[in-house]
């Protein structure tokens, strides 16, 4: 069996994620951290695509929490790894920095570029020992443009994309390769709250992407064609910003 684990993968991006690696033949584990019902309606999608899940519920953000789901499924699944690996769970608590609280920092920093940490390291010794990985950071036009109001988010998507690249150098060699995403505007929760309208004039392909198109470019870097491109972010995000 080959397997992947999404993480936040119980709804938006995260829940396309799940299907597209379905359809490529994975076993998905779905981590996500509340809610159940949710992650069940991406579990039962997983399975219409035409092969398994398994719920896998940890808060990323948490070291030791994350260590123990993590080794709990490998020691259950012995000679089997989790060759694909997609780090998308993230959190928004927008504000200007004038105003901004130190847990919400905080907060958007350890959901996004801490659990990069908690989640790769224990999961990259298998790969590297296979000679086989993909590991696909979701990242954000944030990280890479700046927005006002998300000095938190920016800060903690551009940590993400830079350990992108610092961590496809350490293991090219061994056949596993490290890339991210970098979204723009995408049709799903995290997009609440903000003026769409006025946003959609500013992207010249005039609308917001889907969280499939985002999932069919994960699908890409997760395939074997896609075995020489390392270290890269690739945007995906209207034409808003190149």
């Amino acid at each position: 069996m080959k397997y992947a684990m999404v993480t936040g993968g119980s709804r938006g991006i995260g829940r396309a994620v799940c299907v597209k690696l379905a359809q490529m033949g994975y076993n998905v584990i779905i981590n996500y951290v509340s809610n159940d019902a949710e992650a069940e309606k991406t579990l039962a999608l997983v399975r219409e695509a035409g092969t398994d899940g398994e719920l896998l519920k940890f808060d990323v953000s948490d070291y030791d929490a994350t260590i123990t789901a993590i080794e709990g499924w490998q020691t259950a699944h012995k000679g089997e790894y989790i060759e694909v690996l997609v780090n998308n769970a993230g959190v928004r608590r927008d504000n200007l920095m004038l105003w901004m609280e130190r847990e919400d920092w905080l907060k958007v920093l350890n959901t996004s570029l801490g659990a990069f940490y908690n989640v790769t390291r224990p999961v990259l010794q298998p790969m590297i020992r296979k000679k086989f990985g993909r590991i696909i950071n979701m990242g954000s036009l944030s990280g890479l443009k700046g927005l006002p109001g998300q000095c938190n988010y920016s800060s903690a998507k551009g940590g993400l994309i830079a350990a992108t690249k610092a961590l496809a150098q350490e293991i090219g060699k061994k056949n596993v390769t490290v890339n991210a995403i970098a979204p723009g505007f995408i049709n799903t929760d995290m997009v609440e709250g903000l003026d769409v309208e006025t946003l959609k004039g500013s992207i010249p392909m005039g609308r917001f992407g889907e969280p499939e198109e985002v999932a069919a470019l994960v699908g890409f870097l997760a395939s074997k064609e896609a075995g020489y491109i390392t270290g890269e972010c690739i945007s995906i995000n209207g034409g808003l910003y190149s």
